[in-house]
């Protein structure tokens, strides 16, 4: 017997009934390939257990195969879980991280944990043998930064391990690096048979018109913060967070710091006992703010970039979405935040105030992952169509209307309502006035020169607007779009001035 497995503990945490059968079911897809190069990818839910399972399959492949095991991450965070769940399975490792400088020939660890980058180096510095290595797994394995590794274990099978198997670049879809998907059990069935909790989805129709995306197809932070620090929004936030997550254990998801800032703010002011974290807290603050979070009672921690993966803190009640997102892992891991079961919880709270849930369904509904496995490109391209419709208003209009919750109009929907109600189409541009009207006015501060102003900001909006109204009526001249919108500007400035005179008259008895 090898003298280190002499020194390995007992397993800590022994595998559930699912875990086993896809631990199985992932050893037999090994063995079924005699070159030991199989490209394996294991789906598995946000609180499912991955590292457990993951952990077990190390374990396994070094006692019957007898070759190394590295085990890869995108964080320093998962390397130190990754680590313990390793030695809790009985499997002594090596993290490789930038200390180290060198590995002794003497060394005799069969596993070794790394990140990406610093393994590349180490690998280029020629500190480790690749061709002794028999199994890789990627940890997270959807993040694209793997990829540039995994070629330089020739002999080596792989398995990535994901509780989404989609990648974000339409590019690098993941059947590009691994040959098969083995999915493990759907949320459902977790949450049936108690290993999570259950969702009880609350969502508000937000405007997101003014969001942009950037270069990775999300939405931009400068975007976000400038819908989600405003006062509306904020004020929506208060609300929603009294209405269903009041006293509860909370987690608000942001984009941006700013916006995170204001929350705080916001909350602060309100009374009510809450924190900011992002990647930028120094590591003993963010150790004192999650001891603090951990036991306080109806704790609120409003976070930015960081307690998607790698954290788990069971006692959460309420998870709030405070941001849109178009990353279906990362939608996955927030709302997972909550899932954890822990002293008979058996539900918990979502806010989602970023229409996410219309974006992608429910976190609990089920997915049809071989379909977005085998085909990513239409999963994109009906991605990119939702995100699409979000932008037909710039975000320099947005600004001009802060105090406006919904700024936009779907002219289309409204005249199908219209028609199918049996009403004449023109309502929809009496509607359509009504609502810019009612937007200058409430960010005038009841000066009617102020509004009428106001009103010239949304030439571009009104001209979309009657283009739109135009194709719904297919037959009509130029001519006639061109009155029409100088009918709607007469029409939206006399609107303002009697709406404000008569607020007057209200305001003087």
């Amino acid at each position: 017997m090898n003298p280190i497995e002499q020194t390995l503990p007992a397993n800590k945490k022994k595998l559930y009934n699912y875990q086993k059968h896809d631990l199985d079911v992932l050893f037999q897809k090994l063995s079924g390939h005699p070159d030991g190069r199989a490209r394996l990818l294991y789906q598995l839910p946000t609180g499912g257990g991955k590292t457990v399972v993951f952990s077990e399959i190390a374990k396994k492949f070094i006692r019957d195969f007898g070759k190394k095991v590295i085990v890869l991450t995108h964080r320093i965070e998962l390397c130190r879980q990754t680590t313990t769940a390793l030695k809790n399975s009985g499997v002594i490792n090596k993290v490789v991280d930038s200390k180290v400088k060198s590995i002794s020939n003497k060394d005799k660890f069969e596993c070794y944990v790394a990140m990406v980058e610093t393994l590349k180096h180490r690998i280029d510095d020629g500190l480790i043998n690749t061709k002794d290595v028999g199994l890789v797994i990627v940890d997270e394995a959807h993040h694209n930064s793997f990829h540039k590794l995994l070629g330089k274990f020739e002999n080596a099978a792989i398995i990535g391990v994901t509780a989404t198997p989609f990648s974000s670049d339409v590019n690098l879809p993941m059947k590009r690096f691994y040959n098969e998907l083995i999915l493990g059990e759907p949320i459902s069935s977790l949450i049936q048979q108690g290993f999570l909790a259950r969702p009880r989805i609350n969502s508000y129709e937000v405007e997101l018109n003014s969001l942009l995306t950037g270069l990775t197809g999300d939405f931009t932070v400068n975007s976000s913060d400038a819908l989600y620090g405003s006062d509306v929004m904020l004020d929506l936030l208060i609300h929603a967070y009294k209405t269903y997550s009041f006293k509860k254990k909370t987690l608000i998801f942001n984009n941006g710091i700013f916006a995170s800032r204001r929350v705080e703010e916001k909350f602060i002011k309100a009374g009510l006992p809450i924190r900011h974290l992002d990647n930028k807290t120094p590591a003993s603050e963010r150790t004192e703010i999650l001891r603090w979070f951990k036991k306080t009672r109806g704790a609120i921690l409003t976070s930015v970039s960081i307690l998607t993966t790698g954290f788990d803190e069971p006692s959460i009640q309420s998870v709030i979405l405070y941001r849109a997102t178009t990353s279906l892992t990362l939608y996955h891991q927030m709302v997972g935040r909550g899932a954890r079961r822990f002293n008979g919880k058996k539900t918990f709270t979502l806010v989602d105030l970023g229409n996410n849930t219309d974006r992608f369904g429910d976190w609990d509904g089920e997915v049809d992952w071989h379909h977005v496995f085998n085909h990513p490109e239409v999963y994109h391209e009906n991605l990119h169509h939702s995100v699409q419709q979000n932008h037909l208003i710039p975000a320099e209009m947005r600004n001009n209307f802060p105090n406006s919750l919904e700024v936009a109009f779907d002219v289309t929907h409204e005249y199908q309502k219209a028609i199918d109600s049996g009403q004449k189409s023109k309502i929809v541009i009496r509607d359509s006035i009504r609502q810019h009207a009612l937007m200058c006015i409430d960010n005038c501060g009841g000066d009617i020169s102020r509004a009428l102003e106001l009103s010239k900001s949304l030439d571009k909006e009104i001209d979309f607007r009657i283009k739109q109204y135009g194709k719904c009526l297919t037959k009509v001249t130029r001519d006639y779009l061109k009155w029409l919108g100088e009918d709607y500007r007469s029409r939206l400035n006399k609107l303002i001035q009697k709406l404000i005179n008569k607020q007057v008259l209200a305001r003087t008895g």
